[in-house]
């Protein structure tokens, strides 16, 4: 069976397009100080721009030592320059395309090699953990990156709750496949539904956490409403979203990125400036709303944190 390459990406897509299409006016516009006219020249929305979604504050949720320093992206940035294939391939089509979804009721299957298997209604599912803000870098593989603000709680937690039995050795997670509401999947790009994993190990580590919500509310459906996968180390395809399955299993998941393009896309996918994606650099990154690429970082900045998991390992050869 033949396998679909991955749609090949333009420069102006590594980039922020905007940005990319307006270079010279960046220059032209160097000595310009009003606010707006400096928001349009980077391609970021105004930050008076309203939202054409629903803004709903999270109640209860403690604060962090998680980003201390680290400079959140805007509201604006976070919510209109997505990664989201289920509502179009564009950056912008997420958040003008994933308002029809809808998420209430929402039902996430846990099982596999669990000793306690559940079918979850979502506010059941959150309800016994504390919720908390932590701010992370966020590395797309396309050479951009962001800084947010999730909240959310650690997947452990969770599975803790249902028990992996001693055969488990992976987590495999699904999204929601429902064309009707998300027009991405009524197109063959990818294989649906989005399929993603990690090893049992990785998914036990502090870092990775289950989001609800961004910036004190909930998430937005072009961010994965109401409940996804973040793992700040890794770049951003493994953050699957809309999860409806979380299935425990003792051989390593296909992925949907290395069924759909193996040369380019691993299980691991591990942020590493070394191992370059066959079509572009990873050495750099564009932070999104910056002019001036910066150094990409080991396991995106958490080295001290998650290089132990990997130890003995080659991850140019595991990428």
């Amino acid at each position: 069976m033949l396998l679909r390459k991955s749609p090949d990406i333009r420069s102006s897509e590594i980039t922020d397009k905007k940005l990319y299409l307006r270079r010279r006016e960046f220059i032209q516009a160097a000595a310009v100080t009003a606010v707006g006219a400096a928001a349009a020249t980077l391609g970021v929305p105004k930050a008076d721009a309203a939202p054409s979604w629903p803004r709903v504050k999270v109640p209860n949720f403690s604060k962090t030592a998680y980003g201390a320093g680290e400079k959140p992206n805007s509201y604006q940035d976070i919510t209109t320059y997505n990664n989201f294939y289920e509502f179009g391939t564009d950056k912008e089509d997420p958040g003008n395309n994933a308002s029809p979804l809808k998420t209430k009721p929402w039902t996430i299957k846990v099982d596999g090699m669990v000793a306690k298997p559940a079918e979850y209604q979502l506010e059941d599912l959150i309800k016994p953990y504390a919720l908390e803000e932590r701010i992370y870098r966020m590395r797309c593989v396309e050479a951009w990156s962001m800084v947010i603000p999730w909240i959310g709680f650690p997947l452990s937690n969770l599975l803790k709750t249902v028990q992996p039995t001693s055969a488990a050795k992976f987590v495999e997670f699904t999204t929601l496949f429902r064309p009707q509401e998300m027009p991405g999947q009524r197109r063959d790009v990818l294989r649906w539904p989005y399929v993603e994993a990690l090893r049992l190990d990785e998914a036990m580590h502090p870092l990775a956490i289950m989001a609800v919500g961004l910036y004190g509310e909930y998430l937005p459906n072009q961010n994965g409403a109401p409940m996804r996968l973040v793992v700040p180390w890794k770049y951003g395809f493994k953050g699957i979203k809309s999860i409806v399955r979380i299935r425990l299993t003792d051989k390593a998941p296909m992925n949907t990125w290395q069924l759909m393009a193996p040369n380019e896309y691993g299980f691991y996918a591990n942020v590493n400036p070394s191992v370059d994606h066959p079509r572009w650099s990873q050495a750099r990154e564009r932070r999104i709303g910056e002019f001036v690429k910066r150094p990409t970082l080991m396991f995106n900045g958490y080295g001290d944190q998650v290089a132990s998991l990997y130890s003995g390992m080659d991850l140019k050869k595991n990428y």
